[in-house]
């Protein structure tokens, strides 16, 4: 219909103008910080694989022993007949490593947090989330119709005011933060959020998907100075330094099985396919037993913040914060050229005025390519610190 397309092409040429259009580009990712872009090879500082396992041998070899035993699809839903055994082998193996009674695999992060979210609270309930958490947990607390709002990044004070304000009001409530802020790459300060959530009998839900295999010795966010805080609500993705895809929530035995029966996102989806899952469970004996693994990615990130002398990263992710969408733009192109995939990130992903390059640092990047990458983003650092918080 034309008044549909003339529409779409009026946003479409608004984004433009504002350069905030986006465009796919095709990447053939051929092996680990490798990666392939109209014939010319790269080296990627934007990929979410921080641990390379995507191609590791073994976890291949995993994912094409099952695809050749099981099939390539799971055939239906989890509850019809797509619940191939391999799910119970990798969701136990989820909550042994988490420290949980069991765990539940969805379809992806998002859709594990479009379904758990509503599952727990409702219109009757109150829902406090860190300003920037990920989109999927804005998203799951819509869909429950609780009262929302949120607090200033990391902020305890004001999530402690919100709790003693609001809380009487509601029969539940929930808090969501992210472990590790995937624009930032700092850590929510899990420890103390954790005390206000028990003490005001809050449910704590911590996304932890840039989190496991990278920090606390590949344990996640929720483990502080050696320690399991008490999350109940455990959430993470097969997507990143799994190096797979899917979702997944750790919780209490009467959580896990009462998710099941009703969470709208699993059960009328479609499993994961089972050379997926399989690769999952490979992927989750490597992080637990290969400690200089998961050690590399913080140390890459680090010598990268030494040599152009940023804050010390909190995770392997590096904002290079560079303030205007055009500028992230031009910096993004002039690293391309120099044969660096590094991202630009703008609005409305995050503030306007702190449009940034997201510099992911995995265990297989090589020194040498860190340090040049850090030499070819200098020209572009601004001359005083843009707070991406303000």
């Amino acid at each position: 219909m034309k008044s549909l397309d003339d529409y779409c092409q009026g946003k479409l040429d608004d984004m433009e103008t504002r350069k905030l259009r986006r465009t796919l580009i095709d990447t053939y990712r051929y092996a680990p910080a490798k990666a392939r872009r109209n014939g010319k090879e790269m080296i990627s500082f934007s990929c979410n694989d921080y641990l390379s396992l995507s191609h590791h041998p073994d976890v291949i070899q995993a994912a094409q022993e099952a695809a050749t035993r099981y099939g390539v699809g799971s055939g239906a839903s989890r509850l019809v007949t797509g619940n191939t055994p391999l799910y119970s082998e990798l969701e136990q193996k989820i909550a042994n490593f988490k420290g949980t009674d069991d765990a539940i695999v969805f379809g992806s992060g998002y859709l594990t947090n479009l379904g758990a979210i509503p599952c727990l609270v409702g219109k009757d309930d109150l829902v406090i989330a860190d300003e920037l958490c990920h989109a999927c947990l804005y998203a799951g607390a819509q869909l429950s119709r609780s009262t929302f709002t949120t607090f200033h990044h990391n902020d305890l004070d004001e999530l402690e005011d919100l709790l003693k304000i609001k809380r009487p009001n509601h029969r539940k409530c929930m808090v969501l933060v992210d472990g590790v802020y995937s624009m930032d790459g700092d850590r929510a300060p899990i420890k103390g959020i954790s005390l206000l959530a028990k003490k005001y009998d809050a449910w704590l839900l911590v996304d932890d998907a840039h989190g496991l295999g990278v920090v606390a010795e590949g344990k996640g966010s929720t483990y502080v100075e050696g320690y399991q805080m008490p999350v109940p609500l455990q959430m993470g993705t097969l997507s990143k330094a799994i190096g797979g895809y899917g979702g997944y929530l750790c919780a209490s035995q009467p959580v896990i099985d009462f998710i099941r029966t009703r969470a709208r996102s699993f059960i009328y989806t479609t499993g994961l396919p089972p050379a997926t899952l399989a690769a999952a469970i490979v992927s989750l004996d490597l992080i637990a037993n290969d400690k200089e693994l998961v050690a590399r990615p913080i140390r890459h990130a680090k010598l990268f913040t030494d040599a152009l002398r940023l804050p010390e990263p909190e995770s392997c992710i590096v904002p290079v914060i560079l303030g205007a969408a055009e500028t992230s733009l031009e910096a993004g192109e002039a690293l391309e050229k120099k044969g660096f995939i590094v991202t630009p990130i703008r609005p409305p992903t995050v503030a306007e005025g702190t449009s940034r390059l997201r510099v992911t640092f995995t265990a297989e990047h090589e020194e040498a390519d860190i340090l040049r990458l850090a030499e070819a983003v200098r020209p572009f650092l601004p001359e005083k610190p843009i707070n991406q918080f303000s």
